[in-house]
């Protein structure tokens, strides 16, 4: 489905929040804005926010390039694969089992990793053109797989490539260059239809 521009008052973000038993997961390409719209959000709906990435790095003692470089992209997808399921599953533990989780721009593509978040979480594909996304990513340099040519090229593919995967997601919410209280409001909205 996709979402419309709506806004929520303070009263109708806490009664959507009341209807939510169950992680939020935010899946799309790196540099959609899945960490700051997903802050936001669970500040919003009174939750705790984990960035997926953050954690693998933490569990692993790595850095994300680290992991790249030592033990290649497949280790690290499997890595990827066990620490959200295990953030879905300590979900449980948080008020109403509400989480809100930013995943890495490949998580959604593992098999395994997209049936345990369709199955279990209400599932957000944040999209955004490909100028929005080089212009994103370009304001960090912690990108393995941009480090590989030109940045434009390599994320014109790679959403190309995952975008078969990103339309399984049940929500669908373009994030444009404008403030991310739009795209939150949209998100907010999708959860709402979803529900």
């Amino acid at each position: 489905m996709d979402v419309q521009q709506t806004h929520f008052s303070a009263q109708e973000i806490a009664a959507l929040a009341r209807r939510i038993n169950r992680p939020i997961v935010l899946v799309g390409m790196m540099g959609v804005g899945k960490s700051s719209v997903g802050k936001r959000l669970a500040s919003l709906l009174d939750c705790a926010f984990v960035d997926a990435d953050e954690e693998i790095e933490r569990s692993a003692q790595m850095t994300i390039p680290e992991i790249f470089d030592a033990f290649g992209e497949a280790y690290f997808r499997d890595g990827e694969r066990r620490v959200i399921a295990r953030l879905m599953n300590e979900s449980a533990g948080e008020p109403g089992g509400r989480i809100v989780i930013a995943t890495g721009g490949g998580a959604f593509c593992n098999a395994e990793t997209r049936a345990a978040i369709l199955d279990k979480a209400i599932t957000i594909w944040l999209d955004s053109e490909v100028d929005t996304l080089v212009e994103r990513t370009a304001r960090k340099d912690n990108r393995p797989l941009l480090k590989q040519g030109d940045p434009r090229e390599i994320l014109a593919k790679l959403r190309a490539e995952r975008e078969p995967y990103y339309s399984q997601a049940p929500i669908h919410v373009v994030s444009g260059n404008g403030p991310h209280v739009q795209t939150i409001n949209k998100v907010l909205q999708g959860i709402s239809q979803w529900l």
